[in-house]
């Protein structure tokens, strides 16, 4: 069955692949980005002469953006059946040494661009009873690493909301699923897209040297592993395909696409799930 779907973020990296790879599977595909008529005009160009593909201008930090981008989308096509939380902003850096102003950003997009886009869908996807949003976060997301703490606390948000809301929303026959990409080839990681840096440098500099050779012994790491696993963006875009096309109540709640974890991330999300049916269990049963 055609599905209205929306992926925010589908300028770069991910969003683009999956505004691709679902459009040419037969969904209509609205793809929202910034600034189709200014800096990324080329790309929505593009986008737009594919075949069942709307570009449609959002920026999930305005809220009359988000709220304007929706309405129009349901006002021409009457629903929205999936809603995919794609756009985003990494960073990396010690945490005394990010301002709060820096650290304000990753929460701007990362967490309360989700709340917007949520508020703006969920109305028309409770009266039509149905509905499936996606939220991409991290590989990373149930732990965090040094010099990516604000980046991975903005991520833990989206997991935390869409643990909770999973069950609010279960009445409406509405699902959530996260999906924790780990490292990919992206613009977000190959530098070209400018991230959220701290921007202390006098306090970096005094956790150096050794901050410095640990960043590189960690980057080194993540990167390497990167090349040796030949970790591919068509991964993700085929995996919210798969999640797309699932039968309605057969999707996970976390929907992990990390090769390189070597099924650890599983491993994880089970053991944390097992932990919390424990936990609820004591205070409910």
């Amino acid at each position: 069955m055609n599905k209205i779907v929306f992926i925010t973020g589908t300028s770069t990296g991910f969003g683009k692949l999956m505004t691709i790879t679902l459009s040419k599977a037969g969904h209509t595909v609205i793809a929202g980005m910034r600034g189709t008529l200014g800096k990324n005009v080329e790309v929505a160009k593009e986008l737009s002469a594919l075949k069942n593909v709307e570009v449609v201008d959002i920026d999930i930090t305005d809220d009359a953006s988000v709220t304007n981008a929706f309405d129009n989308v349901l006002a021409k096509h009457g629903r929205v059946d999936v809603l995919v939380n794609n756009a985003g902003l990494a960073g990396f850096g010690l945490v005394e040494a990010y301002s709060i102003d820096q650290i304000k950003k990753f929460f701007e997009v990362n967490f309360y661009g989700v709340i917007r886009t949520y508020q703006a869908v969920l109305p028309s996807m409770r009266k039509a009873k149905s509905g499936l949003i996606i939220n991409l976060t991290s590989g990373a997301s149930g732990h965090s690493m040094p010099f990516m703490g604000p980046y991975l606390a903005s991520k833990f948000g989206v997991e935390a909301i869409t643990e909770a809301i999973q069950d609010e929303l279960s009445q409406f026959n509405i699902e959530n699923v996260t999906i924790q990409p780990g490292v990919y080839p992206t613009e977000m990681n190959s530098g070209s897209k400018v991230g959220i840096q701290a921007d202390k440098p006098e306090i970096t500099e005094e956790y150096n040297p050794v901050a410095a050779e640990m960043f590189n012994v960690i980057g080194a790491g993540l990167f390497g592993k990167m090349q040796e696993f030949d970790m591919n963006p068509q991964v993700i875009a085929d995996g919210v395909l798969k999640l797309v096309n699932m039968e309605q109540g057969t999707r996970p709640l976390r929907y992990p696409l990390d090769a390189i974890a070597q099924g650890t991330d599983i491993e994880f999300i089970n053991a944390r799930a097992e932990l919390k049916q424990k936990w609820m269990e004591k205070y409910t049963g």
